[in-house]
């Protein structure tokens, strides 16, 4: 919180900021590990998904105490790498279809009932899942309704071309945004 005050008395412009879940408490994932593949137990719907959507909202609340507003939140941070990460990594996994479920009946709902103006961003990981991940998530009314704009990430964009992701994508559903959240440089090893 410091460090955001600082940043943000720096500032000529407001500063948008967002956040991005990497995992639920281990008593709420299906391997009782922070780490790993684990998803949240059960469905959609369920104790467990509401409790994690109402981490959510009791994320923004503290935040706010401190006079610090989010811009977005995503729901969740590279959810199919964790089917792929290695064991140690902290992180939820989630199909598509998940997450629209989970976008549908938990989070969605609980950010528009809540105080909070935050918007929501879906998949927040690799360009390769566009325009999929928008096909599923963003094809249900509903869903969308609580979606604000895409969330990506840039490290395998030299496998999938912009125009049969980004711009396909776009072109589907036009009224949501494509923003890149995480890049670095050196993210392979040989480089």
């Amino acid at each position: 919180i410091p460090l955001l005050r600082r940043a943000l008395a720096m500032s000529k412009r407001p500063l948008l900021l967002f956040a991005s879940p990497w995992t639920a408490p281990a008593w709420m994932k299906s391997n009782g590990d922070v780490r790993g593949k684990g998803t949240l137990k059960g469905q959609a719907g369920n104790k467990y998904h509401k409790t994690w959507a109402n981490y959510f909202i009791k994320f923004l609340d503290e935040y706010a105490k401190h006079n610090v507003t989010f811009w977005a939140v995503t729901a969740q941070n590279e959810p199919l790498a964790g089917l792929f990460t290695p064991p140690q990594a902290p992180t939820i996994a989630f199909t598509a279809a998940q997450q629209r479920d989970f976008i549908l009946q938990d989070l969605g709902p609980a950010l528009a009932r809540s105080s909070h103006r935050t918007q929501l961003l879906i998949l927040d990981d690799q360009r390769i899942h566009l325009p999929h991940w928008a096909k599923v998530v963003l094809g249900n009314a509903t869903a969308a309704r609580y979606v604000a704009g895409l969330a990506v990430h840039w490290y395998l964009d030299a496998v999938v071309p912009p125009g049969c992701s980004l711009e396909a994508t776009h072109k589907l559903f036009p009224e949501h945004f494509l923003l890149y959240t995480e890049a670095c440089s050196g993210f392979f090893t040989f480089r």
